[in-house]
């Protein structure tokens, strides 16, 4: 080759976007597409991912439709609730270290806990997995303190002094005070904020530059605007952003507080896939991926498809460590994936799940605020289907 063949073609290289570039898998892009075109959403990043590379990006649409700004793999997200398995992985990788266990009780780090009192007067000694599983019966912080709350402590005495909603370990109640002192025990044991925590331990080793409690000015440049569906015209209107989440003088929320992109939850993904690894560093245990990944609630029902509008399979469903666990593939969204998977979604549609046995993980960035139910969106469900389906043929 010519030197100036050799400049043109570095030049048309380097002319291709990164985007264009990326692996797709076939069908995906269309079922988003559909997707739009229903006004279930405006936009989607889709990524599919094994235990060292990525099988398929995808943007489709738009992060904001009055601009048309389009999605891309870069866009920011409010992924509300996928940062429970965030905060249950902090947990984990402080019992790797020997600094607790979830057996403990919580009123171990948090003596103000000791005197929780259950609905039948019994002394509550609630434990640390309860409080991660969604098994622990406490109360919720509501009202104008809970507001006015600056730090994850502001929020204990507003724990407390809410009544507990039933026994411990008696049922499986979605329980957001709970993974929110689970937060704050790891500023208790862990010696810094929350945020700091995460960021030094988790996000920064990872690359996992763009997700954060408090995003940026610039940062908020690329955050997707969030829709909902109008349900008398079935158009989109948008949203405004939940105030308690981003400020700087809010908690760190271990619930729901992360703001991420998708090639950033990724990478959590594929250490998660990899069994607690990645790029050759070891970040959770075997024995915690166990407690992660595996139920940790017996044969109590669980999830988001109980009751008769979806499904009743709570019984397919268990609790680990911050993470829903399927137990037994069902009709629907999980009907491709397999007997041991796990995941989260978030509020505004957002999901992730981790399918061990195939060796991929599912990640799905859309801002929709009002589905259903985001766990049994017809967007999570498309994607999966095409995305397992395209994989299927290669």
């Amino acid at each position: 080759m010519s030197p100036r063949s050799f400049i043109v073609a570095l030049a048309l290289c380097i002319a291709i976007p990164a985007s264009a570039r990326a692996p797709k898998l076939p069908g995906v892009g269309a079922a988003m597409q559909d997707a739009i075109t229903h006004n279930e959403i405006a936009g989607a990043v889709t990524l599919v991912v094994g235990p060292d590379k990525t099988l398929h990006v995808e943007s489709t649409g738009y992060a904001d439709l009055a601009s048309k700004r389009r999605m891309t793999p870069n866009t920011l997200f409010w992924i509300a609730s996928m940062t429970k398995p965030v905060t249950g992985t902090a947990i984990l990788m402080l019992q790797d270290e020997g600094k607790l266990r979830v057996s403990d009780p919580v009123a171990k780090y948090i003596p103000e806990f000791a005197a929780l009192k259950t609905p039948s007067g019994k002394p509550a000694n609630l434990t640390i997995a309860q409080i991660l599983t969604h098994t622990s019966g406490l109360g919720e912080a509501t009202g104008p303190a809970a507001k006015e709350a600056r730090t994850l402590a502001d929020l204990v005495p507003i724990w407390l002094a809410a009544p507990m909603q039933y026994e411990p370990g008696e049922k499986w109640r979605y329980t957001q005070s709970g993974i929110n002192a689970a937060a704050r025990i790891v500023e208790i044991v862990g010696g810094q904020s929350f945020d700091a925590f995460l960021e030094k331990r988790l996000f920064k080793p990872l690359g996992m530059d763009d997700t954060t409690f408090y995003p940026s000015a610039s940062q908020r440049a690329r955050l997707a605007t969030a829709y909902a569906r109008n349900k008398d015209t079935g158009l989109l209107e948008v949203v405004p952003p939940r105030a308690e989440f981003g400020p700087r003088d809010k908690p760190p929320q271990g619930n729901g507080g992360l703001y991420s992109t998708p090639r950033d939850y990724a990478r959590f993904c594929q250490m998660l896939l990899s069994g607690g690894t990645h790029h050759g560093r070891r970040y959770l245990s075997a024995e915690a991926m166990k407690f992660l990944s595996t139920p940790q609630t017996g044969a109590l029902p669980t999830g988001f498809f109980q009751g008769g509008a979806f499904g009743e399979y709570g019984s397919n469903y268990g609790w680990g460590i911050g993470t829903c666990v399927l137990k037994t593939p069902h009709d629907g969204v999980a009907a491709v994936l397999s007997p041991g998977s796990f995941g989260h979604g978030g509020a505004w549609g957002t999901q992730a799940w981790i399918d061990p046995a195939k060796g991929v993980a599912y990640v799905l960035m859309v801002q929709r605020s009002n589905f259903p139910n985001s766990d049994a969106s017809v967007v999570r469900g498309a994607f999966q289907k095409a995305a397992a389906d395209a994989l299927s043929r290669k």
